[in-house]
């Protein structure tokens, strides 16, 4: 289709029932406005960035606002309008199935459901739920399931339980603390040990995690008995996949230092992140000689067909 074939792995969808409905239940605390969308308006922007595949993921505060079978329901209803949307365009567009956590055995009925009829391609989560975050182990027949499917997990950042500052809307400050947040709770409460057939993606090169990686680890090993070396967590983090959304030139160097060399994936964010501003961050990705020309190729596509094989089958 174009020259990058970029497979996006955080592109959002908005479902007019969804996007209808959040205000009255909850609305987005994050203080981030709900942004129009449509087929034909994410085709044409993927179009114009050269992004052959996005895959499609409810952004927070997801279902969260509902509560019982409504919760359960409306999970339901976006993963069902997503895998029409795929049906329709299945080179074009992948889907992150949603969850209805905390509910544990709505979630897993509904990995059931997402997997089996659906045939998704992945689920997303929020990097905590009402506070609890995702190393909890209330989430653990949650992750145990995942493992067997051998799931690809796509963590989005969510607002946490702290006061939001005014006038600093949570993604811009928030989100990437609490995807640090939520990154290290999994990995020294033993998540990613235990089910090490999920492949995490952590959303805007995985907050400050890469930056304070080091800091972490060492302050871990002196302040814990139950994690490993300091090197042994490092290795830990380097688990995880990192996409690119929203990330400076400044970042891009700490995340390449950092991250294993397959495990950065391209991301635009878009419809959240307008697509001038998307665009922005994408051209200085390009620009930059951090990456060499086979590191940009691998970033813009082929890391990420070993997470997605039918991406790789079309």
């Amino acid at each position: 289709m174009s020259q990058r074939n970029r497979i996006d792995v955080h592109q959002h969808i908005v479902p007019p029932f969804w996007a209808e409905a959040l205000p009255s239940h909850g609305g987005d605390p994050s203080g981030w406005k709900c942004p129009d969308w449509s087929v034909e308006g994410a085709l044409a922007f993927m179009d114009a960035q050269e992004i052959a595949t996005g895959v499609l993921s409810l952004t927070a505060p997801g279902v969260k606002g509902w509560s019982g079978q409504e919760r359960r329901d409306i999970a339901r209803k976006v993963n069902e309008f997503t895998a029409g949307v795929v049906a329709r365009h299945p080179a074009r567009f992948g889907n992150f199935a949603t969850l209805p956590l905390p509910d544990v055995d709505g979630s897993l009925t509904e990995i059931s459901h997402a997997y089996d009829a659906l045939k998704v391609d992945g689920v997303v989560l929020l990097s905590n739920y009402d506070g609890t975050y995702l190393g909890d182990p209330t989430f653990e027949p949650v992750w145990a399931e995942l493992d067997r499917r051998h799931a690809v997990v796509f963590i989005h950042p969510s607002m946490p339980p702290i006061s939001q500052m005014k006038g600093m809307p949570g993604p811009m400050l928030d989100y990437p603390f609490d995807s640090t947040r939520t990154a290290a709770h999994l990995m020294l409460n033993g998540v990613v040990t235990r089910y090490p057939n999920v492949r995490i993606i952590l959303s805007h090169a995985g907050g400050f995690l890469p930056y304070a990686a080091l800091r972490i680890a060492e302050i871990s090993a002196i302040t814990r008995d139950d994690v490993p070396s300091a090197q042994g967590i490092l290795d830990l983090m380097r688990t995880f996949y990192f996409d690119t959304a929203l990330s400076s030139p400044s970042a891009l160097p700490s995340l390449a230092a950092f991250a294993k060399p397959d495990h950065i994936l391209f991301g635009s964010d878009y419809p959240y992140a307008p697509a001038p501003v998307s665009g922005k961050f994408t051209a200085k990705q390009d620009e930059s000689t951090v990456l060499d020309e086979r590191q940009h190729e691998s970033i813009n596509r082929n890391n990420a067909l070993g997470l997605f094989p039918r991406l790789a089958a079309l």
